[in-house]
């Protein structure tokens, strides 16, 4: 049984070859484009009618092309030039020129000529170009030399020309006039006492103007690769009259289903009528425009041939011939076989769609879950419980007050993009104006101030988001809750804050491996490294008393403004000169709200565990654990006297 199928099965698949190798001689014999019983190439160039090789597959004697069989490989040749490309449908054809040269070490000198007879030179398509330095390119337009035009370039060395133009300097170039069939170029070196080693030898040449780009190399020898030759573009027409004048004599060339069109230049050329393809020139009829096939079966199909067609079957149809071995009819196979390969092939299909789809929304889901886990392992749940009490606070400072003085909440950046506007966190990217923090417990100090470049629970970068705008990331050293947490509260504190003077917060992320803020970005560092650090930073410029005196307006106004118009108020908790940065202007931008807090409404201070730097720290707050607003004016007092003295603050 098994073998009865397998060999039904090798029958199917050897008829299903023949079908497919007759179908691809019919579809070749309907692309035909030289006369029945002519050659169509020479070599790998193809030779459509009106061209042809031998006598009678050539429209008139200018239409000729020599297959060179003494040149290997064979050369299709038009007037004496190597022909490359011939299209019917552009009416152009493509034929190599030689170039004209002359060299300052008195070697042969070449002049470059080219006779097409009837056909012409694009005007359109090509220039006639000159490369040298001290070089005279004229361009005769007979081969008489009695008329002609020309151009000429001049330069000292190479850096004197530009890649890419022929303006004068080392390359010059003109337009093709209009109807050239035959022209001479020569080229002259005007100076042959001044030599120039860059340049030994000057060109002059007809190109293509989309095969030609000038570069500086060509000054030292243009033919030093093997250029010998260079494409130009040909026009060709039939005759000589317009299609008026030959539409309806004997030798008028178009096919039955082709119209005239007239050129610029005298005479004619053909193209297909709509619904028609193939060559316009060959008298053939395209039998299949009106499918004569059709009554053949659902399955048929029309392939035209030279003079005639073929009727053949689509793939998956069987074709059913007639006693005599003529084609009658397409039928659909009613094999089981058949049935069954299709059957296996949809449902395999559908299992791999739906095995893939599968993997696709388990792949999604486990990636949805850790970005989940991650948001509440960086402190996510903890962010959305201080929104909520900041928003009942909010309401309660709305309905006092009669407005409110904050901004909505920040954007939230995904973990890729912040990756890539730091080059994955590279070390050139670090910009060090992180701080450090003491906490102090009821068992004395656990000292946690980190004396580096980085922040104590971050590293800063320089980032550069995808928009163009440059911003500084805080990304934290490891996952810890309490350093998670510390972040969270300066997202809440800094997200209700809007004034000049302290550092705007633009966005975090939460979905990634340690939670990452987004801060904008201050040019000049922190006034710490402009007072204190100038072996360091040798960049750094002395504060004059003007910028010191601004310095501390800012600070003061910056605090004023956390203290009493803020929504909620804020108390900094860690003023210090680590914590504020200069723009490029010296203006002081208040940083690092990390161990700020936001004080209710109804209260005017808070029992909380002392935070904060020891040198900068309120001595009452220390020893009560009540946290005020009078904590940070003690702060900024020590911060004043940094700044008129210029020493480090220090514990006495």
């Amino acid at each position: 049984m098994a073998s009865h199928v397998l060999e039904k099965f090798q029958c199917f698949v050897l008829l299903l070859w023949l079908q497919l190798a007759s179908q691809e001689k019919m579809v070749a014999a309907s692309r035909q484009i030289a006369k029945p019983g002519c050659q169509d190439t020479c070599e790998d160039v193809s030779i459509p009618y009106p061209f042809g090789i031998s006598d009678g597959c050539f429209i008139e004697e200018a239409f000729e092309i020599k297959c060179n069989n003494s040149m290997n490989p064979l050369k299709p040749m038009s007037g004496g030039l190597n022909v490359l490309n011939i299209s019917i449908f552009a009416g152009e054809m493509t034929a190599e020129v030689y170039i004209a040269n002359d060299c300052s070490d008195n070697r042969e000198r070449y002049e470059a000529r080219a006779n097409l007879r009837k056909f012409t030179f694009s005007e359109t398509k090509n220039k006639f170009i000159a490369i040298g330095c001290n070089t005279l390119a004229l361009f005769f337009l007979r081969s008489d030399l009695s008329i002609g035009t020309g151009c000429s370039s001049f330069c000292n060395k190479v850096d004197d020309t530009i890649n890419g133009s022929c303006s004068g300097i080392g390359c010059c170039e003109i337009a093709v006039p209009s109807g050239l069939s035959a022209y001479a170029a020569t080229v002259d070196i005007v100076n042959r006492s001044t030599s120039l080693s860059f340049n030994p030898c000057s060109y002059s040449f007809l190109v293509e103007d989309s095969s030609f780009k000038f570069s500086s190399s060509y000054l030292k020898d243009f033919k030093s690769s093997g250029t010998e030759t260079l494409p130009a573009v040909v026009d060709w027409t039939i005759g000589n009259e317009t299609c008026d004048a030959v539409v309806n004599s004997m030798s008028y060339a178009c096919g039955p289903n082709s119209a005239c069109i007239n050129s610029t230049i005298p005479g004619y050329r053909c193209k297909c009528l709509k619904g028609y393809e193939g060559n316009p020139y060959l008298n053939d009829i395209d039998e299949c425009h009106d499918n004569p096939c059709k009554g053949k079966g659902s399955g048929s199909t029309c392939i035209n041939t030279m003079g005639s067609y073929n009727c053949s079957c689509k793939y998956g149809y069987r074709s059913q011939f007639n006693d005599d071995g003529t084609f009658e009819y397409c039928l659909l196979p009613e094999s089981k076989l058949n049935k069954i390969v299709v059957g296996g092939c949809l449902g395999l299909s559908l299992l791999l769609g739906t095995c893939f789809g599968l993997y696709w929304a388990y792949r999604k889901r486990k990636h949805m879950k850790l970005k989940e886990e991650l948001y509440k392992q960086n402190g996510g749940l903890f962010l959305d419980r201080l929104l909520k009490e900041r928003e009942e606070d909010t309401e309660t400072s709305t309905d006092s007050s009669g407005g409110k003085k904050g901004r909505s909440i920040v954007t939230i950046y995904t973990e890729k993009e912040l990756s890539k506007a730091t080059n994955n966190y590279h070390d050139s990217r670090i910009l060090g104006l992180g701080v450090g923090v003491l906490l102090l417990g009821d068992q004395g100090i656990d000292y946690r101030q980190v004396i580096s470049t980085q922040g104590g629970f971050g590293t800063v970068y320089k980032g550069t988001l995808s928009n163009g705008e440059v911003v500084a990331i805080k990304k934290t050293k490891v996952i810890d809750r309490k350093q998670n947490e510390q972040f969270i509260n300066e997202i809440v504190v800094l997200s209700q804050i809007n004034h000049r003077n302290v550092v705007q917060l633009l966005g975090c992320c939460l979905k990634s491996t340690v939670p990452l803020l987004v801060y904008e970005y201050v040019t000049n560092g922190t006034l710490s490294q402009h007072l204190h650090d100038r072996e360091n930073r040798p960049e750094s410029v002395l504060l004059m008393w003007e910028d010191r005196l601004r310095i501390a307006a800012d600070v003061a106004g910056s605090l004023a403004y956390l203290h009493a118009e803020a929504i909620i108020p804020i108390i900094h908790r860690d003023v210090k000169s680590c914590n504020i940065l200069l723009d490029s202007d010296y203006k002081a931008k208040v940083s690092d709200f990390g161990a700020s807090r936001l004080i209710p409404i109804d209260q005017t201070e808070l029992n909380t565990l002392v935070q904060g730097t020891l040198e900068y720290l309120d001595p009452e707050y220390h020893l009560s654990d009540q946290l005020t607003q009078k904590s940070d004016v003690y702060s900024f007092g020590v911060l004043l006297a940094e700044l008129l003295t210029g020493n480090k603050a220090a514990l006495t």
